[in-house]
Parts: structure tokens; C-alpha cells; sequence
């Protein structure tokens, strides 16, 4: 499949022939699903935490005598009916929200995601991005020129996900300070991350597409066990 290639000026420089075996793949709804909300419970914290009655302090003692007084009968101050008492149903730290997902389907929802961004026109492939230096004021001239094509690339908020070929410092440092940009490896990429952003922008396609070929052996293992998982 041939597409644009760009460079950091927002040029277009020639073509890159993307693999349809990483970006042809049909969407499937079930398996994206099935992993990006697993993935979002595995790193879910859990730290809400409330008190019941038996760990709230106080309550010992009886609040009045059983019978005699006219008022309603209590035996504790602990009760989730009175003021400084237990919380009934209450969000709880021991609840466990991690899932497991298998190696293979992670992989097959990687490569369904990255299909669905190139078919929407999301995936901008660049020749190469590595800044010498850290300096923000390149990283914005390389999206500002890049969003004069792709309209969505310099908004608010999950802009743009740049992808790498190999961890580069002085690249990472330089979009650092962008709250709209991510950087990530190419061999750290996930479902979840790739969906979050507008547009994904991959750098040395070449070297990135050999990396994500390694993510294709899987494949066709996962697409038996997502339906037998659903």
C-alpha cells in the first residue's frame, strides 16, 4: 500500500510502501475492546478505600439504653445510618480490576489498530525525526509543519503519538514540554496508546515496520482465541 512520505520540513519526499499485513487488516471491534479495557484495568490503581462500620473508630459503647427513652433502638454509633459511622457499598482498595491477555491477542489488536488509524488517513510516516539537541522550538516547527497537512495535529489535547525507531534522548526531551504529544518506541507500542492520540506519526518507516513484522507471528493464533475468549 503506498503512501506519503514526509520529512521534518512537512515535505513530501517520495512514497513508502506500508506492509498490508501490519496496516490492511480488517477492524475487529471485539478483540480491540477486549484488550484496551484489560490493559486500562491492569493499570488501575484501586486506592479508593472506604471505611465500614467495623473499621470506622468509636461505637463501643451502646448510644442509649434499649427500651424507656422513645427513641428508636441503636446499638452502635458505628451504624451506616448515623453521621461519622460505616459506609455501606462503598468503593473498596481489595478489589482486583487486572485482566489477562494473552501475547498473541495483544498483538493482533496492535496491528488491528494500526489498520484502522492508516485507513481513517491517521498515520503520517516521516523519514526521520532526531534532534541533535533538546530544543522545543524545533519539536514545534516539525509539528507545526505536519499539522499543515494533517488538521487535528497541534489540538489540545492527545495531538499526536510520535513513534521511534530506537529510544533517542535529545528527541524525547525536545517534545517533552507538549501536552498534546507523546513519544513512544516503536517496539512499546499498544492498543491503548495508539487509539489515544489523533494521529500517529512513525519515524524511519523502514526500521519501524521491521520491527512491527515481529508482531505479526502471532496473528493468526489470536484471531482463534479472542472468539473463543468473548
Amino acid at each position: 500500500m503506498e503512501s506519503k512520505l514526509y520529512n521534518i520540513k512537512g515535505e513530501a519526499i517520495g512514497t513508502f510502501d506500508a506492509p498490508e499485513k501490519i496496516f490492511g487488516l480488517p477492524w475487529n471491534a471485539d478483540l480491540v475492546h477486549q484488550v484496551v479495557v484489560s490493559m486500562q484495568g491492569n493499570a488501575r490503581a484501586g486506592v479508593a478505600h472506604t471505611k465500614d462500620r467495623g473499621e470506622v473508630r468509636g461505637g463501643g459503647k451502646k448510644p442509649w439504653q434499649q427500651k424507656g427513652t422513645g427513641r428508636a433502638r441503636h446499638g452502635s454509633s458505628r451504624s451506616p445510618i448515623w453521621k461519622g459511622g460505616g459506609v455501606t457499598h462503598g468503593p473498596r482498595k481489595d478489589k482486583i480490576y487486572a485482566r489477562k491477555v494473552n501475547r498473541a491477542m495483544s498483538q493482533k489488536a496492535l496491528l488491528v489498530a494500526l489498520s484502522r488509524k492508516y485507513k481513517d488517513g491517521e498515520v503520517i510516516f516521516v523519514d526521520a525525526i532526531e534532534m541533535q539537541v533538546p530544543k522545543a522550538a524545533a519539536a514545534r516547527m516539525v509539528l507545526s509543519t505536519l499539522g499543515k497537512h494533517f488538521v487535528g495535529l497541534m489540538k489540545k489535547k492527545n495531538g499526536a503519538l510520535i513513534a521511534l525507531p530506537n529510544r533517542h534522548a535529545p528527541t524525547i526531551k525536545s517534545f517533552r514540554n507538549f501536552g498534546n504529544v507523546a513519544v513512544e518506541d516503536v517496539r512499546n507500542l499498544n492498543p491503548l496508546s495508539v487509539l489515544s492520540a489523533k494521529y500517529l506519526v512513525i519515524a524511519s518507516p523502514q526500521m519501524a515496520v521491521a520491527t512491527l513484522s515481529k508482531k505479526t507471528q502471532g496473528s493468526t493464533l489470536a484471531q482463534g482465541s479472542s472468539r473463543s475468549n468473548l
